[in-house]
């Protein structure tokens, strides 16, 4: 996963995972967004012409060593956009999730066990059934909390929320110039990622001119969305 902030309070997310399945899935992330905002607020990225993202982010890093441990609105369906590979969508409120396929919905006893998500938005991908390794996704959203970066690790397992989870995350951030993680654990690239990545094809996401920073989550974690 990739964060970094926007203009305006925003924040981008680019998020890439590999997964095979029989049929076809939904990848449902939530989002801390503010009261009543729209659909057309989150806007989605296509990042189709560059599949090697997150392999491009990591190069100008040294070998790893990794560590363990609002109502509802009053929209009567969601629209769907075509991204690349993927169809996406912005759902603005848990209400609004009873408008997905019946394939996709999170059901009210697992929403129960997840009261943070309570007030948040989420988007929602469209993923096709069989073996799958394409290009990352994408978006930027308005936040709740402009002064933090939200990264959804949280993990759900069979309708499950474990308070611990094997976690196998790799975040990257970029911060304002200037500044630096607060917490530890982060590892900063060696050049600005002008440097090392196909920034034209980011559409604005990446920024050329400040550092990368890094973080593995890998192992057992308390089960917890991140925020840096």
């Amino acid at each position: 996963m990739f964060a970094r902030s926007g203009q305006g309070g925003r924040q981008y997310l680019v998020y890439a995972t590999k997964f095979e399945a029989d049929v076809d899935l939904a990848l449902v992330l939530p989002l801390p967004v503010p009261p009543k905002t729209l659909q057309e607020d989150v806007r989605f990225f296509n990042l189709e012409k560059y599949p090697r993202f997150f392999e491009d982010m990591d190069g100008d890093f040294p070998l790893p060593v990794p560590s363990g441990q609002t109502g509802p609105s009053k929209a009567a369906s969601l629209t769907f956009a075509e991204v690349g590979s993927y169809e996406a969508s912005f759902v603005p409120t848990v209400a609004d999730l009873k408008h997905l396929d019946p394939r996709f919905r999170l059901s009210d006893e697992l929403l129960e066990k997840l009261p943070q998500y309570a007030d948040f938005g989420f988007a929602v991908f469209k993923l096709k059934a069989g073996r799958n390794d394409v290009h990352p996704l994408a978006l930027d959203f308005p936040r709740r909390e402009p002064q933090r970066l939200f990264f959804p690790t949280l993990q759900v397992r069979d309708g499950a929320v474990p308070g611990n989870a094997e976690f196998d995350h790799s975040l990257y951030a970029q911060l304002p110039a200037g500044k630096h993680p607060v917490r530890p654990g982060w590892l900063e690239s060696q050049k600005s990622a002008g440097a090392f990545m196909k920034v034209e094809l980011t559409q604005g996401i990446v920024d050329p001119e400040v550092h990368v920073y890094r973080r593995y989550m890998i192992g057992q974690w308390k089960n917890v969305d991140t925020f840096l």
